[in-house]
């Protein structure tokens, strides 16, 4: 059966059946921050979209000044909305009416061994005017930005993650994290990688709806194993003992994600260009960032080990 196709209440459930599944992932992910943070608790903002032809929400939940995380999201949204002509410039899109459901990550913890984490997991539709779906994919990832190298950190991240994708094809590990490296990449700075990468993949469109419910399932283990890849890091760098100079050096590299996420990133210009929530979508922004003129770190310093390893992609597993 071709997408274009599809029964109207038929989708309908599809979509459903996703949205429950992101606001469980919301929940769980939440309950085991605040649990291992153990002081910080979530503020949640439940919010709608702005009038002018589009509707749907979201729930904004943000972590801070806690223990172990200094800043944090875990924003899910459910928005729907006509086409709009910078929608179609922009996106490469075009139809009579969207819609979008998704789960957006960012932690920003406060000691400087321990890393950053961002991850995404979403889905689009895109319907015709008689309300049927003439597009449809799946899209999401997630990637590790470490302050100071930890190979061993490294290796378990990106092996959790090829763990999950081998069942569904051995291919899609190589290829996924290939996306990732091209993808989280300040091409304004030589190609300087934001960090070290994990797994992207964007627009996974269904042949069938077997295929559909095979990257349902995709999807939901990719989502499921976020906590597995990204706590025992968490566990092991937490209370290792740091200064200014580190301090200094996390800073530095934070200004690196923000040009990232405010000239490169897709999710933001999106979230942007489509009237989205401007507080949720610079959530992702950290609290302290630094630039300095043309900083550098010292030669065979842990601070230049993990700048080199950002200049270049590396094989982890």
């Amino acid at each position: 059966m071709s997408t274009s196709m599809l029964d109207k209440k038929e989708t309908h459930l599809f979509r459903e059946n996703w949205i429950v599944f992101i606001y469980d992932l919301q929940n769980r992910i939440c309950t085991e921050l605040e649990k291992i943070d153990g002081k910080a608790k979530f503020r949640e903002d439940e919010w709608e979209r702005k009038p002018g032809g589009s509707g749907g929400g979201g729930k904004t939940r943000v972590i801070a000044q806690g223990n172990i995380f200094e800043k944090g999201g875990v924003n899910s949204s459910v928005v729907y909305g006509k086409v709009t002509d910078p929608m179609r410039r922009q996106l490469k899109i075009d139809g009579d009416k969207w819609f979008a459901c998704g789960l957006s990550i960012v932690i920003h913890p406060l000691n400087p061994y321990v890393p950053t984490i961002h991850a995404n997991w979403r889905y689009f539709e895109l319907y015709d005017e008689a309300g049927y779906v003439i597009d449809r994919w799946f899209g999401g990832g997630t990637d590790l930005t470490p302050y100071y190298l930890f190979e061993e950190d490294a290796k378990h991240f990106h092996q959790t993650l090829k763990d999950v994708l081998d069942p569904f094809g051995e291919n899609l590990y190589p290829e996924y994290k290939k996306a990732c490296d091209e993808y989280f990449c300040n091409t304004h700075r030589n190609n300087e990688m934001r960090g070290i990468g994990g797994i992207f993949y964007d627009h996974l469109r269904p042949a069938d709806e077997d295929d559909a419910e095979k990257l349902f399932q995709f999807q939901k283990n990719n989502g499921n194993a976020f906590l597995n890849a990204y706590f025992p890091i968490v566990e092991k760098r937490k209370d290792l003992s740091y200064g200014k100079d580190q301090i200094k050096w996390q800073e530095i590299r934070r200004g690196r994600y923000v040009e990232f996420n405010l000239i490169h990133d897709r999710g933001t210009i999106f979230g942007l260009k489509t009237n989205g929530r401007t507080e949720s979508i610079l959530m992702s922004l950290p609290p302290r960032a630094r630039w300095e003129y043309d900083y550098r770190p010292q030669p065979g310093t842990e601070e230049d080990k993990l700048w080199q390893a950002c200049l270049h992609p590396k094989e982890w597993v």
